[in-house]
């Protein structure tokens, strides 16, 4: 258990280091800098900027999408990534499980270990379930630039042992509903903590049974924090 615990101590001290030497990438491209070295940067990689809408149009993961680089103080905090073109419900829930699954199955994005299920089941009436009762479907991931699934697994005991003084080692590895919200919320201060300035989130966005997928790329660390009140 001390070799555990060791093994995730050095894992978390490295969590720490690349999270401060690290901002979100977009398309390998650091979210940082000025709006205009920002544009000209997504120009390089094929994007036409349109100066009617201040948008940069072009295609990404297979969709056509309009691009936005979102500033504070000068600098670029989000970048704004919606499609082009709107699709009916059946389309942009197949659209946004496959965005779930691309997420989760790449290693350079860490999420919430024993986190509930962000994809849609196929039967679920989004129109009535986003006009009706407000609900808004979003999937939030944070980008590690290390080895992704140890960060996870180091986190995830972490907070276990973070537990142990009010549960046995057997109630952490067969966790109860009760017990998996406790350690999914301390995991989820761990990663905020570590990795949380690095998130990238997507949305369904909606109107009259037309669909959208909105993501965005978000440096936290240039973000407002109330500095210019």
């Amino acid at each position: 258990m001390k070799n555990l615990l060791s093994i995730t101590m050095l894992l978390m001290l490295s969590i720490s280091a690349h999270a401060q030497q690290d901002v979100t990438k977009f398309l390998g491209i650091p979210v940082d800098g000025s709006k205009t070295e920002m544009i000209s940067k997504l120009k390089e990689k094929g994007f036409r900027y349109d100066p009617t809408t201040d948008c940069l149009i072009g295609e990404f993961n297979g969709a056509s999408v309009y691009i936005s680089v979102v500033t504070n103080n000068n600098k670029v905090w989000r970048i704004w990534v919606a499609d082009a073109t709107t699709f009916n419900e059946q389309y942009i829930k197949n659209r946004f499980n496959a965005l779930c699954m691309q997420f989760a199955n790449n290693p350079k994005y860490i999420t919430l270990p024993l986190a509930e299920d962000y994809t849609i089941p196929i039967e679920e009436d989004i129109f009535y379930e986003m006009t009706i009762n407000k609900k808004c479907y979003e999937a939030a991931f944070y980008q590690f630039s290390g080895d992704a699934r140890a960060a996870v697994a180091a986190i995830l005991e972490k907070a276990k042992s973070t537990l142990s003084y009010k549960y046995t080692e057997k109630q952490l590895e067969n966790p109860t509903e009760k017990i998996k919200e406790e350690i999914v919320r301390i995991c989820m201060t761990y990663i905020i903590e570590y990795v949380g300035k690095k998130s990238v989130w997507f949305m369904i966005s909606g109107n009259n049974g037309e669909y959208r997928i909105i993501m965005f790329y978000d440096n936290e660390y240039n973000m407002a924090n109330g500095e210019d009140l």
